[in-house]
């Protein structure tokens, strides 16, 4: 595809034989740099050569200051400032005759500012001015700052960045076709919200989110320009300008000489808004640098490098809106950047989408123009018709003007574009939209969770609170268990099956833990050691309301007397779980657990008791050889030492029979008919005396006390005569009896004798005994605290007397612990047993 152009010839410089690229400035003159020791400046108003700089050696570059008053020329020996307003003064004084020739003014060293050896491209930047030179292993960028008055000449070193020179270069890449040696580009790339309405030669305006994308957010909000640099090693480099500790650092890498870097504003979105960084290399090889759309999870955007092959070399380049001119020395080409950015870009361009792009990129536009060597910015005349400014290699300076592209057609290319943009944004508003939608659904589960959890939480602390004043009521969600023996390994363990129910309203979803503490009431711990308690910690899923959770843990041992127990129930909850691990790793507040107590069950000698039904008899064989004869030998001369002390204190005599110790608790046959019609057994109010003691048996053995039941076959136990044989957990067997007895009360006027029901615990050990009495008052006094207020009324022993009496039995209880546990010899334990066994003997107990 062609287009003719109309080339009209300016001026004439002769050939360009030199070994520097030559370069064409376009201010309010044209500044033709051709690589000799010359400098031009043609007049396009008057259209002649208005003046000409002589150099002491080959000019590189040059660039105009901001006012149009001072032009810099860089050249071997370094840079030296002219003012152009002394030449057009000095040229007006000129004769007449010789005012149609041009101006030349020979620059001595008096106009040298700035003393460095190989300076290769020039660059102002407000007051500071950029030079780029090779030294032998490095490129040397120094920033000086321009003096405020034209006449000075002192110019301070701001600061100095190098980048290491790469060796990897071979020559036939740093040189063009003709011969000329590389130079390096420098432009200077602004932030589009920051950037000033007027940009001079050399500056862009960049798109913010690509200007964040590639140089950073701290460029981006220090509002700071960037230098890009492309180097005749292939590298494309930036330094920001105002960043403390900035540093020369490479953007990209094009492997072949960098031409020409420029923007291009691709679409128009915004005024006057580059969204493509242009750069293109010598041998044909074009970097389109664009703001692509990230992937459909978090609709991020990225930094994308689209890289193009044209023929090739290049010789030199320029951009306009959409464009991208260039010349091969053979042919100037125009390179339409618009077509590769229809539709959608990134990842969501399909295939198709993909080869239209590369097709379209890969399709210059011939202009029919040949042997041009420098380019300067394109200009667009009053009628729409884009205008380049030329320098042929036979050092013509050529305008190009280039054909108006029909209306229609770019009537229906923008609506096609247009459409398609519409689609694009529909298409992006849609995936954040349904990100959002994801997001927001998330955290409304996370609110919902968190509402559950807080409904809980005052739910079972405003119950605490009221527990104080109602001890009765019980908690919507609370434990209860059932005691259990079982054999593993040749070794018994008493187990404790707790279940967690769910009374309330709400349901205890995800991130809910069941704590299950288990302390010894009564626990002695010696020196050096802490307390015998261990935690249990149960985690679930979900239980609704209705529900229950059932979970086995073992309690203690067999031969353990550490009893009661304390049974501790809490529920614990982890705000981790609402946000799941990578989001608690990101909120160090969360990972935190909320704790609410329930209930405290109590497990006592009664609970742990083997009994000697017929259905548990085997059982109970099975547990005596396990437990109390776990080693012969030391049981025997435990056994010998026993009989040993007692024949000792009786003076000698040998006893082969163990003692037997015994303590008991009376109870007003009235006051249990009256309870037991209300409470023991509501179908039968009246029975007989034996029967009586019959079901104040059974329901010391069945009664669900601290919440914790004893594990038997049936509901109830089965109990076929007034006496219940027993062991206890530690091994000793025990002897329940329930008897009636005529007792005679006290402090009154009249000796009256009551009949009462007397509970009588007898065994060899001391602590057996003084167990099942502690159990057995805790028992009664569950049982008052249930009794109707009729029953009440004729309770002659308050129950605060009850509660010191089981005070009492909690100290003889903890006596005796501290007896087993600090490890005495018999000598020493046999007294303070002795003690507590008195106690109890000289002071039992009668409630009626």
């Amino acid at each position: 595809m062609a287009a003719d152009c109309a080339v009209e010839t300016w001026t004439e410089f002769g050939f360009l034989g030199t070994s520097v690229t030559p370069k064409v400035r376009f201010g309010t003159d044209v500044f033709i740099c051709t690589g000799s020791d010359e400098v031009y400046v043609f007049s396009t108003h008057e259209r002649r050569l208005k003046a000409v700089f002589q150099l002491p050696g080959p000019a590189t570059d040059l660039v105009e200051s901001h006012d149009k008053q001072l032009v810099y020329v860089a050249c071997a020996s370094g840079v030296y400032c002219v003012n152009l307003q002394s030449l057009l003064h000095s040229s007006q004084s000129a004769p007449p005759e010789s005012s149609s020739s041009p101006t030349e003014l020979k620059i001595s060293s008096e106009f040298l500012v700035i003393e460095a050896d190989g300076v290769s491209s020039l660059l102002l930047v407000g007051s500071v001015l950029l030079t780029l030179c090779q030294t032998d292993s490095s490129w040397l960028m120094t920033l000086y700052k321009t003096p405020e008055q034209t006449q000075s000449s002192s110019y301070e070193v701001l600061g100095s960045f190098s980048l290491p020179l790469v060796s990897a270069v071979v020559q036939d890449d740093t040189e063009s076709k003709g011969g000329r040696r590389r130079s390096s580009v420098l432009i200077c790339v602004h932030s589009g919200d920051t950037a000033p309405s007027t940009v001079p030669h050399g500056h862009f305006r960049l798109e913010p989110v690509l200007f964040k994308l590639l140089f950073g957010v701290e460029a981006a909000l220090a509002k700071s320009p960037v230098i890009v640099c492309g180097l005749p090693d292939g590298r494309l480099c930036f330094l920001p300008l105002r960043l403390p500790g900035s540093r020369l650092r490479v953007l990209h890498s094009l492997e072949q000489p960098v031409v020409f870097v420029g923007a291009s504003v691709v679409m128009e979105t915004g005024p006057g808004h580059a969204q493509c960084l242009v750069a293109v290399g010598g041998q044909g090889r074009v970097v389109l640098i664009k703001t692509e759309k990230g992937g459909p999870e978090d609709g991020s955007s990225l930094a994308g490098f689209t890289e193009v092959c044209v023929s090739g070399p290049v010789e030199c380049g320029c951009v306009d809106h959409n464009c991208l001119y260039y010349s091969t020395g053979s042919d100037l080409l125009l390179l339409d950047l618009s077509e590769g950015s229809s539709g959608k870009e990134g990842k969501e361009r399909d295939d198709k989408t993909s080869s239209k792009t590369t097709a379209a990129l890969h399709s210059p536009t011939s202009l029919n123009v040949c042997r041009v060597v420098a380019l300067a910015e394109p200009t667009c005349n009053t009628a729409g018709q884009v205008q380049l400014l030329g320098l042929s290699v036979r050092g013509k300076l050529q305008r190009i003007s280039l054909p108006v592209r029909r209306k229609e057609a770019g009537l229906s290319k923008q609506v096609g574009r247009s459409v398609r943009d519409l689609l694009s944004a529909i298409g992006d508003v849609c995936e954040r939209a349904s990100v959002l939608k994801t997001a927001i659904k998330s955290k409304n589960q996370i609110l919902k969770h968190l509402n559950q959890v807080v409904n809980i939480s005052f739910l079972l602390t405003a119950t605490a609170n009221t527990e104080d004043h109602l001890p009765m009521k019980e908690k919507p969600i609370r434990c209860h268990a059932m005691t259990s023996w079982s054999r593993l390994l040749q070794k018994d363990s008493l187990n404790l099956a707790c279940v967690l129910e769910n009374s309330s309203l709400y349901v205890l979803e995800r991130g809910w833990t069941l704590s299950i503490t288990v302390v010894p009431l009564c626990c002695s711990s010696t020196a050096g050691e802490e307390s015998s308690s261990t935690n249990f910690l149960f985690p679930f899923q979900h239980l609704h309301p209705g529900e229950t959770l059932e979970v086995s843990l073992p309690i203690a041992a067999a031969g353990d007397s550490s009893f009661p127990l304390t049974v501790n129930c809490s529920l614990i909850f982890s705000l981790s779980s609402l946000l799941g691990e990578e989001g608690a790793a990101s909120c160090p507040g969360w990972q935190s657990n909320i704790s609410l107590p329930l209930n405290t069950l109590t497990v006592d000698w009664l609970h742990a008791l083997h009994l000697n039904n017929p259905t548990a008899r085997h059982k109970m064989v099975t547990f005596q050889s396990s437990s109390i004869t776990t080693d012969p030998i030391q049981a025997f001369i435990s056994s010998r030492q026993i009989r040993r002390s007692r024949g000792a204190d009786r003076g000698g005599e040998s006893v082969s029979r163990p003692e037997k110790y015994s303590a008991s608790v009376r109870v007003s046959s009235e006051l249990l008919r009256e309870l037991k019609s209300s409470d023991l057994d509501p179908k039968a109010p009246k029975l007989a005396p034996e029967n009586l003691c019959l079901s104040l048996l059974e329901w010391l053995l069945s009664e669900s006390s601290g919440g914790v039941k004893m594990g038997h076959q049936g509901d109830k136990v089965a109990v076929s005569s007034s006496v219940v044989h027993a062991h206890g957990p530690n091994g000793a067997t025990v002897k329940l009896t329930a008897k009636e007895i005529e007792v005679r009360e006290e402090n009154t006027e009249k000796d009256e004798r009551l009949t009462a029901a007397e509970v009588q615990v007898e065994s060899s050990s001391v602590a057996a005994v003084c167990g099942l009495h502690h159990a057995v008052l805790s028992r009664i006094q569950i049982l008052l605290q249930r009794a109707p207020e009729k029953a009440a009324s004729m309770t002659r022993v308050p129950i605060l007397s009850l509660r010191q009496a089981l005070q009492r039995a909690e100290i003889q209880q903890s006596q005796i612990s501290g007896a087993f546990g600090v490890g005495m010899t018999t000598g020493q334990t046999s007294p303070s047993l002795l003690n507590v066994y008195q106690e109890l003997r000289q002071n039992p107990l009668l409630i009626i």
